[in-house]
């Protein structure tokens, strides 16, 4: 099971803590840069992984560093979310972390502004290595803020399309859609009625649906978030007309807003044994890496497809993209050890076989391009789909913000407003949205 999992809620929660994160840090990216990583020193790396798997995996990762770098003593700390590492970081002192491992690449945009980690351009430029031939495109995009590069990616999500083979096959289905109207299309084909609710659901379309989130949608469409000059472009850009349009048509065709809802709270907990896909529930579902496995263990009376998600009908010719997000690695600007601290960032991001074991350890997309095709990698065929996804250079993420997810969390509210019939004008709730998104900005700056 994947340990960078997204659990919206979570990475929403901890956005506030984020706030005093970075305020606490503010003006501190210059110091104790200075340090001989040759000479013998200890340096504290903290990571909010807590599965055994994760953990054993992480000190695996540590132990051939350390093997390596005989001087460089690493102190482990696990099971740390933001808020912990914020307090530490405001407290200070020698137990404070050196090296930090995040999961919420919404806050890069904070962390970067801020200067609560420091900016690793310098040390990548003075070992020679190239971001932009190391990794993949949207990983190389969402660990970068306005031109400074505070977080390089740690083992990456790709989300694609898990669909029920068996359920296909008694429907007349013969491959999994590529195209939006196609995925529509099979949804409804694969919905059985049931009473006033569903025997088998194609596809829960609803945004509350676990990981069908506005952000993750429009992985299928090529959108463009912020123009040039840092301003909202979701009102301009026709990608958000036509994903909350087709979503919102998606719904109707299934039921309905209401109908859909009522079924969606019989579901299971979406990291549990009784998850609607697992069960059988619904047909198709989208998701990350670590669905497979986790569906798999519960041994379902189905054989498991995976593909990529479908994407918007004119832009059929990207089809294999999709929406990539993953887990970051920086350096805190508190650190007077900074230097041997990159030792340790260095290796685990850009060291091709400790990418590749991690990713193997604990069931992540590799986040390098050379790790991506390492012929090292051990996996289920299945989860090739995911490192396709990643190494597609079509494939997109939510760019960073300086108040971090927030204007998703916008866009979300419309999306939800308009799933259910409370906004009709869509033009309208776009131009609305695009404003409340641009003045939270101008008031986090």
């Amino acid at each position: 099971m994947s340990g960078n999992r997204r659990k919206p809620a979570v990475a929403l929660a901890v956005t506030a803590a984020i706030a005093l994160f970075a305020s606490a840090c503010t003006g501190q990216s210059n110091s104790g840069a200075s340090d001989d990583a040759s000479k013998d020193t200890t340096i504290n790396f903290w990571h909010g992984w807590s599965a055994p798997n994760e953990v054993k995996g992480i000190q695996d990762t540590v132990d051939a560093f350390e093997k390596a770098h005989p001087n460089i003593h690493v102190k482990v700390v696990g099971n740390m979310t933001d808020d912990k590492i914020n307090q530490a970081l405001r407290a200070g002192g020698s137990k404070a972390p050196d090296v930090v491992s995040s999961f919420t690449t919404n806050n890069v945009g904070k962390f970067c502004s801020s200067k609560a980690f420091v900016d690793l351009n310098p040390f990548l430029k003075k070992d020679g290595i190239d971001a932009d031939a190391t990794f993949p495109k949207a990983m190389n995009e969402y660990t970068q803020f306005d031109g400074v590069r505070c977080t390089v990616p740690l083992l990456g999500d790709a989300y694609g399309l898990y669909y029920n083979k068996d359920a296909f096959k008694a429907a007349g289905i013969t491959s999994p859609p590529k195209t939006w109207s196609e995925f529509a299309a099979d949804a409804k084909k694969l919905t059985k009625t049931k009473g006033d609710s569903y025997e088998q659901l194609g596809f829960m379309p609803n945004y509350h649906g676990y990981e069908s989130t506005t952000e993750h949608y429009l992985g299928s469409w090529n959108p463009t978030y912020f123009d040039a000059d840092g301003k909202s472009n979701i009102a301009k850009d026709p990608a958000f007309t036509s994903m909350l349009t087709n979503q919102k048509k998606l719904v109707d065709s299934l039921g309905g807003y209401r109908k859909l809802e009522k079924f969606r709270t019989g579901f299971g907990d979406e990291w549990g044994a009784k998850h609607p896909f697992h069960t059988g529930q619904v047909a198709m579902q989208m998701d990350g890496p670590w669905r497979l496995g986790m569906a798999e263990e519960t041994k379902p009376k189905f054989e498991i497809g995976v593909a990529p998600m479908p994407v918007a009908d004119d832009e059929a010719d990207t089809y294999g993209k999709g929406y990539i997000t993953g887990t970051i690695a920086g350096i805190a600007a508190t650190s007077s050890k900074q230097n041997a601290a990159w030792e340790l960032v260095k290796f685990m991001t850009t060291d091709t076989d400790a990418v590749v074991n991690f990713a193997n350890a604990i069931h992540n997309v590799p986040s390098t391009l050379a790790a991506l095709k390492s012929p090292k990698l051990k996996y289920d065929p299945r989860f090739k789909t995911f490192l396709d996804i990643a190494a597609d250079p079509k494939s997109t993420t939510t760019p960073p913000s300086v108040n971090g997810g927030a204007y998703l969390t916008s866009l979300q509210n419309l999306g939800f407003d308009v799933e259910k019939g409370s906004q009709k004008d869509l033009k309208a709730g776009l131009e609305k949205t695009a404003k409340e998104i641009d003045a939270a900005i101008a008031q986090a700056k």
